[in-house]
């Protein structure tokens, strides 16, 4: 009997963990466009900082990313336990805000062309203090862990929203789970996306040194070369998914809409969210525009 009661154990573990990474992949899918946009934000956030304190700010962020999802998790748990039909509401807001987010970059993109320091500005910015330095390291920190939370919240959201029909116990391993796992992949990332020019100019130098040889050269040479166009690159993929990811929760939300798409083909269907994704994006861009005038002529 108890050699049966073990087995029947086993396969109610082995049950559960496999309805946890099915479920895990399904919230992992779900989550894509938010965990773009936040993997090129964090990066760009922390770029521009001093080479040897890089690492130091990249860890400081990410800490501060653990604590808002230390706030976060719980919060969206809580509100699944008592509180579920929360849950689509949230999620149709926070596809809203995705959706007018990437609006407001494309607006950004069309209509400022991005300025580069001038030579002063860069000599200037050479000049400070430690003082001052150290102060402009902690607003940045700063303002990339407020501009994390938002993001963080989506995600939690997002995989909450993907296993709310699982029992609470799958939700609270999946979500938490998730969440730690996103955060360290994440920043591990922007670590090494921040410090890949200076691997590059390492094996460039130690080529020219004679160290290495002239295949560490050219290796040096593309990472070089491709720090700068990875980081646009991030920063397009991240906006595209965020009209994809904010659709696609609209779409679902509506049940309307949602039937007339879902007989569509997936190609047809990833347009379909593109599309209520945009629209609805310059919708709300729109809308926040003219209230602003509004305000500023009265």
């Amino acid at each position: 009997m108890a050699g049966v009661s073990l087995l029947a154990l086993l396969d109610d573990i082995a049950a559960l963990l496999d309805d946890i990474a099915v479920l895990s992949k399904v919230a992992a899918k779900n989550t894509a466009g938010v965990l773009g946009d936040d993997l090129a934000v964090n990066a760009e956030q922390v770029s521009g900082v001093r080479a040897e304190r890089e690492l130091p700010v990249v860890w400081a962020v990410a800490k501060g990313s653990l604590i808002n999802k230390v706030i976060l998790v719980p919060a969206a748990l809580l509100m699944s336990l008592y509180a579920p039909w929360l849950i689509t509401p949230v999620l149709m807001f926070g596809g809203t805000y995705l959706c007018f987010e990437g609006a407001e970059k494309l607006h950004q993109w069309i209509a400022h062309k991005p300025k580069e320091s001038s030579p002063e500005e860069r000599v200037n910015q050479l000049n400070l203090s430690k003082a001052d330095l150290l102060a402009l390291e902690k607003d940045k920190i700063k303002g990339a862990i407020r501009t994390d939370f938002v993001l963080s919240a989506e995600i939690v959201v997002i995989i909450l929203g993907s296993v709310a029909e699982t029992s609470f116990t799958n939700q609270v391993i999946i979500v938490a789970g998730l969440a730690v796992f996103f955060t360290i992949a994440v920043f591990g990332l922007v670590a090494a996306i921040v410090k890949m020019d200076d691997l590059g100019l390492y094996l460039v130098e130690a080529q020219a040194a004679g160290r290495k040889g002239y295949l560490s050269g050219l290796l040096g040479r593309g990472l070089v070369n491709s720090a700068a166009p990875l980081m646009r690159t991030l920063s397009v993929v991240g906006t595209v998914a965020m009209f994809l990811v904010g659709g696609g929760i609209l779409v679902h939300g509506w049940s309307w809409l949602y039937q007339w798409v879902e007989p569509l083909t997936s190609l047809w269907a990833i347009l379909a969210n593109f599309t209520v994704g945009l629209i609805t994006g310059l919708l709300v861009l729109g809308l926040i525009t003219v209230i602003k005038k509004l305000r500023a002529l009265s």
